[in-house]
């Protein structure tokens, strides 16, 4: 008999899906799946289109923050540049390029893919890409984009990244990719490790 490591995985096959909501971003669907053991199992799921976010550093090691309120936990939070994949086509760096330029009115000379990573897996299948951004230099916002809702209490800051990155271990900082995003940008600005192509998934 094979090794317990060595036996094929359990094929987690969809036996039913139900839609049981469809809106202009999100969808929920309540999914019927095979289990181990010959089990069945109902499992509620979001999908997402996914998102970027952009960790921008200046030449004085100064990091991009936005607050912004968000309705879902009723409070501002700290976060970085970033936005839906909601554009039909649009590849993720473009869309990172976009947003940068949208709420911070800010271009990078060099990019790199710091990490992807689902924010919530147990429910959603969001995925984001975060982008380190630097050279930075100022641009106006693209033509045709209104800066409207939530964005019109939006704030804009540059902080020293080690006082970021302390930040989040005080809990001031909450947002998932505002943390993901912050401790990678450190990590990799002190050992410079290899990374992923910027045009990766």
């Amino acid at each position: 008999m094979p090794a317990a490591e060595e036996q094929p995985a359990h094929e987690y096959r969809v036996l039913a899906s139900e839609t049981v909501f469809d809106g202009p971003i999100i969808s929920l669907h309540r999914d019927t799946v095979a289990m181990p053991g010959g089990d069945q199992s109902v499992r509620d799921l979001v999908r997402h289109p996914g998102a970027v976010a952009v960790v921008a550093v200046d030449d004085e090691g100064r990091v991009v923050l936005l607050r912004q309120y968000r309705h879902p936990v009723g409070r501002y939070l700290w976060e970085l540049p970033a936005g839906l994949r909601d554009a039909d086509g649009e590849p993720p760096l473009a869309t990172a390029k976009r947003e940068l330029a949208e709420e911070a009115q800010l271009a990078a000379g060099r990019w790199s893919l710091l990490t992807t990573h689902y924010s919530s897996p147990g429910f959603c299948d969001e995925m984001v890409l975060v982008y380190l951004a630097e050279d930075l230099s100022p641009v106006d916002r693209p033509e045709g984009f209104t800066v409207e809702h939530e964005e019109l209490d939006l704030t804009v800051e540059r902080v020293p990244l080690t006082d970021a990155v302390q930040r989040v271990f005080d809990g001031d900082i909450r947002n998932a990719a505002a943390v993901v995003g912050l401790l990678a940008a450190a990590q990799a600005r002190a050992v410079q490790p290899p990374l992923r192509p910027v045009d990766a998934s």
